[in-house]
């Protein structure tokens, strides 16, 4: 069976989970991942998910700040494609590690560097660590008041170990192909903060609009703590206890609910017409309460009948990410599959990142020992230096320069994905109905459709009507031209339009057709709808951000149901669908390789529950005896004394995290408390966690003595992690932060409307080929040009806009 990377050597010197997800994935598509680990072996195959992370590869052990050794890793390097480093600014030197070093070694190689906080900037050294990256970036304040007490949030999901995995996955993707163009490899840079980006849908736009028109554009409506959920997302609690979350976000999604759910009042009452969002407030509370109400006559089980029975509710309980990868239609798309560990015995763990119909990946059923490969890899004969194709046409600017991607998408998860390949240089078009995505008007006051501005950067927009045989004629002439197709369509659809993967291939035989929905094509909710909510529910990451005894415990009344609906939704947070838009792209680029190389075309899928137990990796495996995910307080501080955040003098908070023993000596002296290293309850890991809330009582009333500030600069200069976590909000830190303008985390465009702006950064960037970062498009804006580009002319355009077949500019 060939798979896209075959022939693909990566030399993998990194640690920690963000890039052993992105050579896992490299690893699982065909590429041969030597690990390279110090004596004793990799620190993080303590990692609970290390069976699963390292799953494949080949373990060589090598003791780099010996000069010998140094020349044994120069003679893999020679034979390479890739390498995957994680070291600190300045230590690969050290190590004759360094990008500079080893394309001296083969100037083909691609280096993917995965950092904490960036190559540059004030932060570079500070240690690595997602939920570090999370306080300092504003994320935790995002979480403010999902528990009634002052300050930030603890935040739950490692959405930058997510984010910034999938972001090298496909950095070196591209980079590899660009070399099959140029003959060179280049430097590839990511980090657990660039993974952040993604997953901020707004703030970063809004500041900028604000400062210029405070009343129109104050602060968003939506992210107000206090604020009930939308009676389209609103959890739900049954009549054993159990909570459902509903994300029926379209009209006649919603009504589809109110149709199972048998309440009828809401049919026949003509004050309950349109979306409920335009019913008056206290329309909107009192149908809020029936359907709380009549959510409590039936079981959670016996609601997910009825609402499977339908078909047309996106709906599902609240789960641990244990009870989530054990859900049929994740291990019916191969999400997630079970294999015989030959230590650990029968094993659950993440499939591939994406289903690719003519070169699948394929999961190895154990990791390997610690140097287990050393004798073999260097026994093997000399693998010569890649053979690339000399050039042929002008080396491109961008890495993805050439490539046209067709986005038949809306909302957020798959025009999100295409965005990104966008950045890398792809063309993309996107083919709107002609009202436009609805996303573009999504959300609540003036600053309604910000979101959209995100998702819709670096593409040329089309309004069609998709129903129409001369829309479907238009679509068929572009897919002719097209490399990439990314939809997010339920199964059938595109099929009924005329723009299913067959005709696809018809048009071009070598075409990567992306279906990124939902549950996947086969199994049992593979034509139900789905929207970010729901896989947030259905994996586990807002039963985790809720805290413990939250919604474990059963509500009574309906204004403690209420309140903790309130607060069950405002954990389940935005992540999953970023999530989802990361493996799209991934998976699109895996397709895409596979296109280039091989020649072949082929259907890929990727679903949205799949990218989400991809965000909960630190979880979604089980084998006998795993260690139990940490369970996050219910006043959602953190994990424990010494991974948490804590109140600071002046009304200021700092997050944590000191848990080994190193670090916890480091803080003791860094605190003046050399008496609490010999404590007895705090002497040892052990004792330490036996008396964990002595331990906050002690450091609650340390960290009390000065400002945030302060304790950063004091424990960061002693190694120990602490960051102010209330400083800026995501928007202001992406605008305003040194570390983000030392790494460009937000270029300044141009938008049609706005003017000039600045937008949020690249995931991954290049040194030899930039990526290109253009400004959100408006609905429509290249209507008349793509028709053109495809013969129509003025008469032609001008018939088609009269009989509504194409519209746009939207606003025009």
């Amino acid at each position: 069976m060939t798979r896209p990377l075959d022939d693909i050597r990566v030399i993998d010197l990194s640690s920690g989970p963000a890039p052993a997800i992105a050579t896992m994935i490299l690893g699982d598509f065909g590429a041969d991942v030597i690990k390279v680990e110090p004596p004793g072996g990799d620190p993080a195959r303590s990692m609970p998910s290390a069976p699963m992370l390292m799953r494949g590869k080949r373990s060589v052990v090598l003791d780099l700040p010996q000069a010998a050794e140094q020349a044994r890793l120069h003679e893999l390097v020679r034979g390479a494609d890739v390498v995957v480093a994680s070291f600190a600014p300045g230590t690969a030197q050290e190590l004759g590690a360094d990008y500079d070093t080893l394309r001296g070694v083969n100037p083909s190689l691609v280096y993917c560097s995965h950092t904490g906080w960036g190559e540059r900037g004030p932060l570079a050294h500070y240690p690595v660590n997602d939920h570090l990256v999370a306080a300092k970036s504003g994320r935790m304040r995002t979480f403010a008041g999902v528990h009634p007490r002052p300050g930030p949030g603890f935040a739950y999901v490692q959405v930058g170990v997510h984010g910034s995995a999938q972001a090298a996955a496909q950095g070196i993707i591209a980079a590899l192909m660009a070399r099959e163009v140029t003959g060179e490899g280049q430097f590839v840079e990511t980090s657990l903060l660039r993974g952040h980006l993604p997953y901020d849908m707004g703030a970063l736009i809004r500041e900028q609009l604000a400062a210029r028109d405070p009343a129109g554009f104050g602060a968003d409506p939506l992210a107000d703590a206090a604020r009930m959920p939308t009676l389209n997302y609103h959890p739900v609690m049954t009549k054993d206890g159990r909570w459902i979350q509903l994300g029926n976000l379209l009209e006649h999604l919603f009504y589809s609910y109110v149709t199972a759910a048998e309440l009828f009042e809401f049919l026949t009452d003509e004050r309950f017409q349109g979306q409920p969002a335009s019913w008056s407030e206290s329309l909107r509370e009192y149908a809020r309460d029936q359907m709380l109400l009549r959510m409590q006559e039936r079981t959670a089980e016996e609601w997910m009948q009825a609402f499977r029975e339908n078909g047309n509710v996106a709906a599902e309980p609240y789960l641990t990410t244990q009870e989530g990868i054990r859900q049929p239609d994740l291990l019916v798309n191969g999400d997630v599959v079970e294999t015989v560990h030959p230590r650990l015995g029968k094993m659950l763990q993440l499939g591939p990142v994406a289903r690719l119909t003519e070169t699948p990946g394929v999961v190895a059923s154990s990791e390997p020992l610690v140097g287990e490969h050393t004798a073999e890899v260097f026994a093997e004969s000399p693998r010569p230096a890649p053979r690339l194709r000399m050039p042929h046409h002008p080396v491109p600017r961008h890495p993805l320069e050439g490539v046209t991607v067709m986005e038949l998408s809306t909302i957020i998860a798959t025009p999100l994905a295409a965005t990104f390949l966008g950045d890398l240089g792809a063309r993309v078009i996107k083919v709107e109905p002609t009202g436009g995505d609805p996303y573009r008007v999504m959300g609540a006051g003036p600053g309604a459709g910000i979101g959209a501005s995100k998702t819709n950067v670096a593409k040329e927009s089309i309004l069609v009507d998709l129903k129409a045989p001369d829309g479907q004629a238009i679509v068929q002439s572009l897919l002719a031209q097209t490399d990439v197709v990314m939809h997010n369509y339920r199964p059938g659809v595109p099929e009924r339009l005329g723009i299913g993967f067959q005709d696809a291939l018809r048009l071009n035989p070598r075409i990567v057709y992306v279906s990124a929905n939902g549950y996947g094509p086969d199994g049992p909710g593979a034509t139900r709808p789905c929207a970010h909510p729901i896989p947030g529910a259905a994996l586990g990451g807002a039963f985790m951000q809720s805290g413990l005894g939250h919604p474990l415990q059963r509500a009574e009344g309906l204004a403690q149901i209420r309140e903790e609906a309130r607060r069950l939704m405002r954990a389940n947070e935005v992540n999953p669908d970023p999530n989802a838009s990361m493996t799209a792209a991934t998976a699109a680029m895996l397709g895409l390789y596979a296109s280039r190389r091989l020649g072949v075309g082929q259907e890929v899928f990727v679903d949205m529950m799949g990218a989400s137990a991809y965000a909960n990796s630190d979880d979604a495996l089980w084998y006998e005896g795993k260690p139990d995910r940490p369970v996050l307080d219910g006043a959602l501080y953190g994990l424990g004394a010494l991974y948490r955040l804590y109140p600071a003098q002046g009304d200021t908070w700092v997050f944590l995290v000191a848990q080994g023993d190193e670090e916890w000596s480091a803080l003791c002296r860094a605190l003046g408390r050399d008496g609490l290293a010999s404590d007895e309850r705090f002497a040892t890991r052990e004792a330490r966690t036996a008396n964990d809330a002595a331990l906050i009582e002690e450091l609650s009333a340390v960290f009390a003595s000065d400002h945030a500030d302060a304790w950063e600069a004091r424990l960061i200069a002693a190694g120990v992690g602490c960051v102010r976590a209330d400083e800026d909000t995501v928007g202001t830190f992406f605008l305003n932060d040194p570390q983000a303008q030392a790494n460009e985390m937000a270029p300044e465009v141009d938008h049609m409307y706005w003017g000039r702006y600045r937008r949020h950064g690249p995931i991954v960037t290049f040194d030899r080929m930039p990526g290109a970062y253009r400004g959100g498009s408006i609905g429509g804006d290249s209507t008349d040009s793509l028709l053109a580009e495809l013969g129509y002319d003025a008469s032609a355009i001008a018939d088609l806009r009269g009989r509504r077949i194409v519209a746009g500019p939207l606003g025009s």
